[in-house]
């Protein structure tokens, strides 16, 4: 049994992101907190419980930190809240199955700080989220905030907030990578108003929710963010576009909105000085396009979100045809730190042209998902073996998808691949927004092409032909060639199409919405020849070219797959060889799935 000591009062954390949510955190919170205030604790120990943001360690939550003991519980129940308070609050113990086990070492950690997940992130963008309670401002201030606005008002004048955004070498987060100074430097020139400050919250990447956690669990970054850029740029009103399905960003931002009005940081004459500013959210219908800045600026100006021609850039004529200032929730969220420690402290970081950290959601197979933020220039290899844990079961990496659906693939080949914007850039793939999908063996590369392509197709616009009709054409193909209908031509077709698409495309969508074919043709041609040569799917994923058999060498005859499949296609007696029938197979691969022995093999497959 291990005993802490603890001189200052207890703080007990309760992550209420969205994951977390989703596995009851918010009982789990409701319950310590009534219990914490009940008569039987004692008023010197009796501690301040918060509910906070998203820790990151999705694969582990709830998760419950108590401070200033440092301690991190993972997994919790409402079952463990009387256990978490009768001995950790009450009496300083620690509830050893309860602390996080290190998949890299295998050993139990006290906090979170110790382990391979956290201890290698460096958070500037994260920095406050899991320490706050976003829905109270004091928190917020407690920890800095708002200086770095009072820093600007007092100190700097606006040429100067430009000047070290400019020096820091901060670049858009939210897929472009635009230099932030030139951009805010541009629209300081024009001396046309109104003038407008716009946060991009259109988050729509599959598997992406970087920004829905910045903006659940940290909302006071953004705003301050905001302000320093509209006390730069001259601006008096901004914007936040948030999609409508993020109902706790839309929740979360809207008080810290009000909070910021009652202490005098919105509104007019903030902080005594003559600047007013003011914030307006505006809900996003869900559409993809949506994300792109032109196609943003039209939603909220009540119009259809389609793109338009950016031969005149936004800084000049954006939202109702003024100057506008657009970035995305995480490059707000850096704002506030560069003007506290200096362009110098913040350029020290990263790469070359990709200076400080970027934010990515990690997911797919990989053993720790979750929210991460990394230095500029960190490899593949650290990204996903050393935070992320490896691949589960032990499986073979086989590829990373960087940069949303109109990103690229990575190969294993490339795993000590540098994560910067140029780096990306060279091997097909992106930054993007964030968005990176780890795969394993038994991913199938063509059938990646597929699913992009058939998100894309149905989110874009439509107005431009090149998009509209060239990605359908792409997405007919490879369904073809998934179903065993492709022809050898048809690679070349696929890349002649991409070429033409990304020329001619009027948005950022159309534009990069090849990537996924043109990374997978590029370092995984022999798949898609297997799949048109051979009519084989070696990773079992297409079911026309895909067929089961288990081998009788590897079979032990426990009947978990006959048990299992939904088609009775599997016969055979226990404790002896089962077979398939092939033709009532429905090739779901649920056999596959929950055999222990590896013995259900695809046929021709590449664990066969």
């Amino acid at each position: 049994m291990k005993i802490f000591n603890s001189r200052k009062k207890k703080t007990v954390l309760v992550c209420c992101g969205t994951g977390c949510l989703a596995n009851n955190s918010l009982e789990i919170y409701k319950e310590l907190k009534r219990k914490a205030g009940a008569s039987g604790i004692k008023a010197k120990i009796r501690p301040v419980v918060k509910a906070t943001g998203c820790n990151g360690l999705c694969e582990k939550g709830p998760i419950v930190k108590i401070y200033p003991d440092d301690i991190f519980y993972c997994n919790v129940k409402v079952s463990d809240v009387d256990e978490i308070i009768d001995r950790t609050i009450k009496n300083d113990e620690i509830i050893d199955r309860l602390l996080y086990l290190d998949t890299s070492t295998g050993q139990r950690v006290k906090s979170h700080k110790d382990s391979q997940f956290y201890g290698r992130q460096k958070k500037i963008a994260l920095r406050n989220i899991g320490e706050v309670d976003p829905a109270n401002i004091e928190d917020y201030i407690e920890r800095g905030g708002y200086q770095a606005l009072k820093k600007a008002l007092f100190n700097l004048s606006p040429g100067d907030v430009i000047s070290e955004i400019k020096k820091s070498g901060l670049r858009g987060r939210g897929g472009g990578g635009y230099p932030t100074g030139s951009k805010w430097e541009q629209c300081n020139k024009v001396n046309s108003f109104p003038k407008y400050v716009v946060c991009n919250g259109d988050e729509g990447d599959p598997g992406a929710f970087m920004d829905r956690s910045i903006m659940e669990g940290d909302p006071h970054s953004v705003i301050e963010g905001m302000l320093i850029c509209a006390y730069a740029i001259r601006a008096e009103q901004g914007y936040i576009y948030i999609r409508d399905e993020y109902s706790l960003a839309i929740e979360n931002m809207s008080k810290a909105i009000e909070q910021a009005k009652e202490r005098r940081f919105l509104g007019s004459n903030i902080l005594g000085r003559e600047f007013n500013f003011d914030i307006q959210i505006v809900r996003g219908g869900g559409a993809f396009v949506c994300g792109e800045s032109t196609a943003l600026m039209s939603s909220i100006e009540g119009n259809v979100g389609e793109p338009r021609t950016k031969y005149i850039h936004s800084t000049e004529r954006g939202l109702w045809g003024q100057p506008t200032v657009l970035n995305n929730v995480e490059t707000w969220a850096n704002v506030p730190e560069i003007i506290i420690k200096g362009a110098g402290w913040f350029s020290s970081i990263g790469t070359g042209k990709s200076k400080g950290t970027k934010v990515f959601s990690l997911v797919g197979k990989v053993n720790n998902t979750g929210l991460i933020e990394v230095p500029m220039g960190i490899t593949l290899r650290e990204i996903i073996f050393d935070i992320g844990g490896g691949i589960p079961g032990n499986k073979k990496f086989k590829a990373v998808q960087t940069g949303g659906p109109s990103g690229g693939c990575v190969p294993e080949s490339l795993v000590d691949l540098k994560v910067d914007f140029d780096s990306l850039d060279e091997a097909g793939s992106m930054m993007g927004s964030g968005g990176m999908i780890v795969m394993d063996e038994d991913t199938c590369m063509v059938e990646v092409a597929r699913y992009y392509l058939n998100f894309l197709a149905g989110e874009s616009c439509g107005k431009c032909v090149p998009c509209r009709e060239g990605i359908k054409r792409m997405l007919e193909l490879v369904e073809g060639i998934c179903a065993g209908k492709g022809r050898e031509e048809d690679i070349d077709l696929l890349l002649e199409l991409s070429g033409t698409i990304k020329e001619a495309s009027l948005c950022g969508l159309g534009k990069t919405a090849p990537n996924p074919v043109i990374t997978t043709i590029k370092y995984f041609r022999e798949e898609y020849l297997e799949h048109i040569v051979n009519k084989r799917c070696p990773a079992g994923t297409c079911k026309e070219l895909t067929s089961y058999y288990i081998d009788g060498d590897a079979c032990k005859g426990c009947g978990l797959c006959r048990k299992n499949c939904p088609s009775g296609a599997i016969s055979g007696q226990l404790k002896s060889n089962f077979t398939i029938d092939a033709s009532k197979c429905i090739k779901c691969g649920a056999c596959r799935d929950v055999c222990r022995f590896n013995a259900v093999k695809i046929k021709g497959g590449v664990a066969e």
